[in-house]
């Protein structure tokens, strides 16, 4: 006889069907992604008004060992450090195209919560789970070029320098049905 499976268990268990990030990344140039919709992001960066970082102080501690007792106590000067290098970071990061849709799509404090994990995660004694996170979150907010293409973020053109001409005719047939698409292959000794 078969073994029984509880509700529990169904519930849990993967069914069949797309998964968020399994296959390759959509990518804005190919046959199959010419119908989704792509948010241009400014390649000159963020232009807007740089949110205040909106987490407390994350306050460090130091630990040593006083008459054979081990004696943890807040270090203000490492604290200092870390909300000096967060907030380094936080302005750094809002310099990014991808700053354009964090502001529109309201998430500061996601963009938060990467700067202060990822300040955590490149220290000596920084956990793999925190280094885990860290890359979900870049992919998440779109800092990792698979983030920008699963979240289908495409940096625009720098408006300074001179954009590659497209050929109209080419430009249109991309946009239309799959019958043009290949209308410009020729195949030889056919």
């Amino acid at each position: 006889m078969g073994a029984s499976v509880t509700l529990r268990e169904m519930v849990d268990m993967a069914s069949g069907g797309a998964r968020a990030r399994s296959g390759p990344a959509p990518d804005p140039d190919s046959y199959r992604s010419q119908n989704r919709e792509w948010f241009e992001l400014p390649a000159d960066g963020f232009a807007g008004v740089v949110p205040d970082f909106p987490l407390p102080r994350a306050i460090q501690f130091s630990t040593y060992f006083e008459d054979g007792k081990k004696v943890t106590e807040p270090d203000a000067e490492a604290t200092a450090d870390v909300w000096d290098a967060e907030l380094e970071l936080w302005s750094d990061l809002w310099r990014k195209p991808q700053a354009h849709a964090w502001s529109t799509l309201g998430l500061k404090f996601q963009v938060a919560a990467y700067a202060r994990a990822f300040l955590e995660s490149v220290r000596a004694e920084a956990v793999s789970g925190m280094k885990t996170a860290v890359l979900r979150m870049e992919t998440e907010l779109g800092i990792s070029i698979a983030g920008m293409r699963q979240n289908g973020w495409n940096i625009s053109a720098p408006t300074a320098a001179p954009s590659k001409p497209v050929a109209p005719a080419a430009a249109a047939a991309r946009q239309t049905s799959t019958g043009s698409w290949l209308s410009g292959v020729s195949v030889e000794g056919g």
